[in-house]
């Protein structure tokens, strides 16, 4: 009834918070808490989670926070995001920073007079990050705290990291990528936070194996995942003490220039429910692949990138006793040949996705197994894959009926004759990326528009042989969300159009170096796609300022347009865009074509073309 509030009268705190956990966007919970100050504080008692970027004054940033968001269990901080604050959050940092050193008998160091002048403080907010002092604030502040990612962090070490340890024992998720964090640290947190079950450890150069294996003696048998790159310090004795210590294990991804067999012998022998191992180590061998193949039974997921040591013996052992693998990738294996892939098709036979990305020994016949056994393959990528011919696609077509996705780079074998069998035989195809593939054409493309009528996402970039027919079957028989046609030099007006025409929730598009594409593509694809939130125009020389004109007048959902290189779009276009697109958040244009009451009305979402280098 008007004028009566039946939701405050009647709903309790507790109904009225699970209603604001239950929304999904950021921008509706905000949206909900400015309804009146009950509804403020309920919204900010329901959050759970909080994302920090480069923020000056990080410290006491953390303590503002604190105090609003009491029961905040993840906290994600980014300093490789840059953040500006609004002039009020700017005077709150001051504020508060008066108050503590008039606690400590000192005088501020800077004056706000009506919320609008800073001086020192601006230059605070500019170059301060997250300190030992910013965590000790964090664990206090957040005892409840589950999930922490500190993210090239630079000024935080061993005292704060055992500082934050001894007040949120509670902690499972632990991201410490890029910090300089010691041994000390890292044996604090196995010391306290005895419930951790995943920790990432990539680009921490202070650590040694001292530091990792103190934290797996403290809290291993909790540790399910692991992650450890670029630790240069960190070898085989650590992965030793995992392998002893952290019987639940079930991730490593390990990415290192000096670990040997040794430690990931101790690894694959302990480890018994490991189910998904990500390695990048260059001097490990068949010896590795073998136990994995023994002892791993549970294994889904294998990603082997750049060995130089194994070969197809290791390969087999795993087709053997890894019946349940489902993803599969083989990135830079030198000696991995046709019979390695065949071992894995024929007793992997669950296979699902498959990557195989410059193994220039494998060929057609390995993939003619993968076609032949395993049937329910929904993902294949072979990228820089010179000796598959056809024939191997022509098989996956005729068995492989579940496949969603195809990705093609740089297969100069592969032509149309395999992509219209992927065609008829994959009718539920969703995806197919293929580039700089030069023997697919517009037999092939046509094929994909006439049978694979779920296909939401094409990116067909420097396929020199296809043209306008093929995105017209592709207008008439698919309903794209994402189209990317950069350098296919033989596509202009007529197939843009039958896209804009066809694919009314296209939401992306990069039609990049098209010198065949005007004006009246743009104005179709204004009238076509209402949806479209990215697109792609640069280098494309016949679009002008009046193209720009029509696309943005029925396009108010766009957030980004790169037109650099676009000798007929002016600083009246760019206006044009500037001030037709409110939801705007990335313009990417020449500098000389920003007028200058352009960039003060929104220099902070245009990035320029960097000439100078």
């Amino acid at each position: 009834m008007r004028g009566r509030d039946m939701i405050n009268t009647h709903l309790p705190d507790e109904l009225i918070v699970e209603v604001f956990r239950r929304l999904d966007s950021k921008v509706g919970r905000d949206a909900c808490s400015l309804v009146c100050k009950r509804w403020l504080g309920l919204e900010r008692l329901s959050r759970t989670t909080l994302r920090i970027g480069a923020s000056g004054t990080a410290d006491l940033f953390v303590r503002l926070l604190s105090r609003r968001f009491t029961n905040v269990k993840s906290v994600h901080v980014d300093e490789r995001l840059s953040i500006s604050f609004p002039v009020k959050m700017i005077c709150c940092i001051s504020m508060l920073q008066g108050r503590q050193k008039r606690r400590k008998g000192h005088a501020p160091s800077s004056k706000v007079d009506d919320g609008t002048k800073l001086s020192d403080s601006s230059e605070t907010v500019e170059s301060s990050c997250l300190s030992d002092a910013g965590l000790t604030l964090l664990g206090e502040g957040f005892p409840k705290l589950e999930k922490l990612s500190l993210i090239w962090c630079s000024n935080v070490s061993s005292v704060g990291l055992r500082s934050l340890a001894e007040r949120c024992r509670s902690l499972r998720s632990l991201d410490l990528q890029g910090c300089y964090i010691g041994d000390q640290g890292l044996a604090a947190v196995g010391e306290f936070c005895k419930q951790l079950k995943d920790l990432s450890l990539r680009f921490c150069e202070g650590l040694t194996d001292a530091g990792l294996v103190e934290l797996v003696l403290g809290c291993g048998k909790s540790l399910k995942s692991l992650s450890v790159a670029a630790c240069a310090k960190i070898g085989d004795l650590s992965m030793e003490a995992v392998g002893a210590h952290c019987i639940s294990l079930e991730t490593l991804s390990l990415d290192s220039e000096f670990m040997q067999d040794r430690g990931l012998l101790a690894v694959a022998r302990g480890c018994k429910i490991l189910k998904v191992l990500k390695l990048q180590c260059v001097n490990v061998t068949d010896e590795v692949l073998k136990a994995v193949g023994v002892s791993c039974s549970s294994l889904e997921q294998l990603s082997l990138n750049s060995f130089q040591k194994f070969t197809d013996v290791g390969l087999l052992s795993v087709g053997h006793g890894c019946k349940k693998l489902r993803n599969l990738t083989l990135s830079d294996c030198a000696f991995v040949t046709d019979e390695g892939v065949g071992a894995i098709a024929t007793g992997c036979k669950e296979l699902t996705h498959l990557e195989i990305n410059g193994c220039h020994n494998i060929g057609t016949t390995g993939l003619v197994s993968v076609g032949r056994y395993c049937l329910n393959l929904t993902e294949l990528a072979l990228l820089y894959c010179q000796r598959i011919s056809n024939s191997a696609l022509l098989e996956i077509g005729k068995s492989c009926k579940l496949l969603q996705a195809l990705h093609l780079v740089d297969c100069s074998s592969i032509g149309d004759d395999a992509i219209c069998s992927i065609a008829r035989g994959c009718r539920n195809l969703k995806k197919l990326h293929i580039r700089r593939c030069y023997e697919i054409g517009d037999a092939a493309i046509i094929a994909v528009g006439e049978y694979c009528k779920s296909l939401t996402d094409l990116s067909l970039r420097f396929c020199d042989r296809v043209g306008d027919e093929a995105l017209i079957a592709v207008g008439q028989g698919c309903s794209l969300t994402h189209l990317n046609v950069s350098g296919c030099h033989q596509i202009g007006d007529d197939g843009i159009i039958a896209i804009a025409r066809g694919c009314p929730r296209l939401s992306y598009l990069d039609v990049s170096v098209l010198q065949n594409l005007g004006d009246m593509a743009m104005a179709e694809l204004g009238e076509g796609c209402p949806l479209l939130k990215d697109i792609v125009l640069s280098h494309c020389r016949q679009i002008t300022d009046a193209g720009l004109s029509h696309l943005v007048r029925s396009c108010p959902m766009l957030e980004s347009c790169h037109m650099v290189y676009c000798p007929r779009i002016t600083s009246s276009g760019v206006a044009t865009v500037v001030s037709g697109c409110p939801n705007m958040k990335k313009i990417l244009v020449e500098k000389s074509k920003v007028s200058e009451r352009t960039q003060r009305r929104a220099g902070s979402i245009i990035s320029y073309l960097c000439l100078d280098l």
